[in-house]
Formats: C-alpha cells, structure tokens, sequence
C-alpha cells in the first residue's frame, strides 16, 4: 500500500498562496462593484431627496395659497352673515308694518 503522502515544498506552498492571492483578488473585485451599486444607490437617492425639496416647496405653496383663499372666503361668509341679519332686520320690520297697516 502506498502511502498518500505529499510533501509540502516552498513551490506548491507558494502555489497554493497565489491562488488564495487570487481568490482574494476576485473578492475585492467584487466588493468594488458593490460599492460602485451602493454610490449609484446614493445617488438616486439624492435625486428622490432632491424631488422631495421640491415637492415640499409646492406644497407650502400650496399652502398659501389655501391660507389666503380662506381669509378671502372668511371674509366673504362675514360679510354674507351680515347681509342675512340686515334682510331678516328689514323683512321683519316690513311685517310689523304691514301688521300696523292692517290694525
């Protein structure tokens, strides 16, 4: 029976270290194009941040401009109230003088 034994020298020592030295090599490789994905993925980010800046602007214009467009109707039911109480005043006067008339 032979023996499986293999000897260890400085060559298949070093040969062995070169294809780890490979393998390592592929690894960083990769680890390279992962960060090259992640740079891409921040950069689309910055553009969704970037839409969002401007989506925030329109909306606090929108804003306003609901602000003022409820001052406006604000002011406009106000004034509306009053020309309700003035016509109830004024109908109301009519019947006491239409009562009176009548009397």
């Amino acid at each position: 029976m032979d023996t499986m034994t293999k000897s260890w020298t400085d060559e298949r020592l070093e040969e062995r270290f070169d294809r780890i030295d490979e393998r390592f090599d592929r690894v960083d490789q990769r680890f390279d194009e992962v960060g090259r994905r992640f740079d891409e993925v921040d950069r689309r980010f910055g553009e969704v941040d970037r839409r969002f800046d401007r989506v925030d602007d329109r909306l606090e214009r929108i804003d306003a401009r609901f602000e003022h467009m409820d001052e406006r109707m604000s002011e406009r039911f106000e004034a509306l109230h009053q020309l309700l109480i003035r016509l109830g005043a004024v109908a109301i006067a009519a019947l006491i003088g239409l009562i009176a008339t009548q009397l």
